[in-house]
């Protein structure tokens, strides 16, 4: 402590000042080790101000010292020592910084919000400057002695308690700037701690424009460049910097560097990874982009900055519009943050269309890893609904096995007699492949889009058309196929009667069946009504819901099959009805079986060894 030169002057804070601090301390603020975190940020703000005086002023005395923040850490006695070489205080910045904390409403307001539960509104809460009283969390005393940055400049000690008053008193002190320094209450001596403290310096002013020592060691090394022109930031800065906020150990696939002046103020640096954590949709421990506010840590997850489906990315964003709670642990639903999340999600979608269009085989990585979460912006941002649409790739009937297709390369490719857009569900291509239902797209030569990611049956239906085109699921009954007849086929009273005896013999198992005109090569197939949905969403549903039971099937059957033909002979000559019927189920279940919703294989199993045995007699 510097010599005392003058008496004390004793001074009382406003009456209500006792109870505010009580509640900055007990109520607002919810890690104590955000008290470093502000003595930080106050000193950064302190040098910062020294800095543009430099600028005017050529008389700043020791203008040839480091400008710097340090800290010193007396563990014996549980003593924390903070001191910036900023510009320092005078008699009046110490009554008007540390003896004032708010208007008279302040306290009524901040006992509203404590008593409702309610969220703080950040424009009014940025008026408070509080910061500094987040250290009676862990003292019961701080001393500040300070002198103003200028030659004729008195130094002073400011000491209090943080109840009714404080002392200033004037002191022998030579050098410029602040310093701070209180004992540490017995349950926060761990922030005596070299260790506990270099942590906390990482963790929130890793980034302040100042070094920041513990005794001689410096701790933040690493360089906001977020902050720095776009051109003067090389590959290699750029890849250290991810694998630093990301703890990723790969290079990241691709980034955006932003510098936004305008309706909103704030530098981002975003990267795409390359690859996708294992669990992506259900780890909620899975952070995106970190805030700051002029280089000071706020929060390493701020979901307001992005949509849902574009929390993918990492990064940073920093932005000195941000309104703040009085403890800066809460960001605000404010406006700001609004604007910030329009201007990014812009952003992001444009870098993946630059993606799209200019370097393809990156696309094609990040669309494998991340295009599930992609997909779900489309049932939630109807701003940017299209701009998503336009990004989805599908592989299809005529695509090759590495390649996808888009939308609008499908349509390029229809003919002019195609009306619709035509996709099919299931769980893998060779799956699909094998389905029935594309026969007939087939022979036709119709591209058929393979629709194999889970989350596509759950946001397809939010698209219906793409440039005047429905979008038709080729597994619905009402699909509109233009198909020849064939001659060979069974018609007219025979085709009735077989119809007929198929909807005696499943009864209620299915809800209708009919004739197909979508079959070429096997037998029978089911299908949904137009009503219902495709059979792969139902398998989801199911999956999801245990309880859930899909819609019956309508059982199509394919009147020119040599099977069906077969079982209309026999129904005409009304003879060994029992193998009919037989016939019937083993068709039915065997549809069902390659649909994946046969539950019980053994009727199926023992009806198909009584066909072989007959077969072999």
């Amino acid at each position: 402590m510097s010599e005392v030169s003058s008496a004390k002057n004793s001074y009382e804070y406003k009456a209500e000042m006792k109870q505010l601090l009580h509640l900055i301390v007990h109520s607002l603020y919810t890690h104590p080790e955000v008290f470093l975190r502000e003595l930080v940020s106050n000193a950064s703000d302190a040098l910062n101000k020294l800095r543009v005086k430099q600028l005017t002023d050529p008389d700043i005395p020791q203008a040839d010292k480091e400008l710097k923040v340090s800290i010193s850490l007396d563990k014996e006695n549980a003593v924390f020592t903070i001191e910036d070489t900023g510009i320092g205080m005078a008699k009046e910045d110490l009554i008007n910084q540390l003896g004032t904390v708010a208007s008279s409403g302040t306290l009524k307001f901040l006992e509203e919000i404590k008593k409702n539960n309610k969220q703080i509104d950040g424009n009014m809460i940025g008026k408070f400057g509080v910061g500094f009283y987040s250290v009676f969390m862990v003292t019961d005393e701080v001393t500040v002695e300070s002198k103003y940055a200028s030659n004729d400049a008195q130094a002073y000690r400011w000491t209090s308690s943080g109840e009714s008053t404080y002392e200033i008193e004037e002191i022998d002190r030579e050098e410029r700037g602040t310093k701070i320094t209180f004992k540490l209450k017995d349950e926060y001596k761990e922030f005596v701690e070299e260790w506990r403290v270099e942590s906390i310096l990482q963790k929130y002013s890793n980034f302040v424009d100042f070094p920041v020592y513990i005794g001689e060691k410096k701790i933040n090394k690493v360089e906001a460049i977020w902050q720095k022109n776009k051109d003067k930031v090389s590959d290699e800065e750029l890849k250290e910097f991810y694998k630093f906020i990301s703890n990723d150990y790969q290079d990241p696939m691709e980034h955006l560097h932003l510098n936004i002046e305008g309706n909103v103020n704030f530098n981002a640096l975003i990267f795409i990874p390359e690859s996708a954590p294992p669990a992506m949709f259900t780890d909620v421990h899975e952070k995106s982009l970190q805030l700051y506010s002029s280089k000071v840590f706020i929060n390493d997850d701020a979901k307001n900055l992005l949509p849902e489906y574009l929390r993918f990315v990492k990064g940073v964003v920093d932005t000195e519009d941000l309104p703040l709670n009085v403890s800066r642990e809460v960001t605000q639903n404010s406006q700001v943050m609004a604007k910030i999340n329009q201007v990014l999600t812009k952003r992001i979608l444009g870098l993946l269309e630059e993606m799209a269009e200019k370097r393809p085989e990156n696309f094609k990585k990040f669309y494998k890893n991340f295009s599930s979460l992609l997909k779900t912006g489309i049932n939630s941002d109807f701003t940017n609904k299209d701009r998503i649409i336009e990004l989805l790739r599908f592989d299809s009937s005529k695509t090759a096995a590495e390649e996808m297709t888009s939308f609008n390369a499908y349509v390029s490719r229809m003919t002019s007699e195609q009306k619709d857009i035509f996709y099919i569900s299931g769980n893998s291509n060779e799956q699909i492949e094998k389905n029935p239902n594309l026969e007939y797209f087939k022979e036709k030569g119709i591209e058929v889009l393979y629709l194999t990611d889970p989350v596509d049956v759950f946001t397809i239906p939010y698209i219906q058309e793409y440039d005047g085109k429905k979008i038709v699921s080729i597994e619905k009954s009402d699909i509109d196929l233009d198909k020849k007849e064939d001659e060979s086929s069974i018609k007219g009273d025979a085709a009735d009667s077989l119809v007929k005896l198929f909807k005696e013999t499943l009864g209620d198992k299915v809800a209708d069946v009919i004739e197909s005109q979508r079959l070429v090569n096997s037998p029978a197939t089911l299908v949904v009504g137009k009503d219902s949905v495709d059979p792969h969403t139902e398998k989801m549903m199911q999956m999801m819901d245990k309880s859930f039971t899909g819609s019956k099937r309508i059982l199509e059957i394919n009147m020119s099959h040599p099977l069906i033909k077969n079982l209309s002979r026999l129904n005409i000559e009304n003879t060994d009805i029992e193998t009919l019927k037989k016939s019937i189920n083993q068709i039915f279940e065997s549809s069902l079986l390659i649909e994946g919703q046969l539950k019980d294989p053994s009727d199926f199993v023992k009806r198909m060894t009584d066909f072989m045995t007959k077969a072999t007699q």
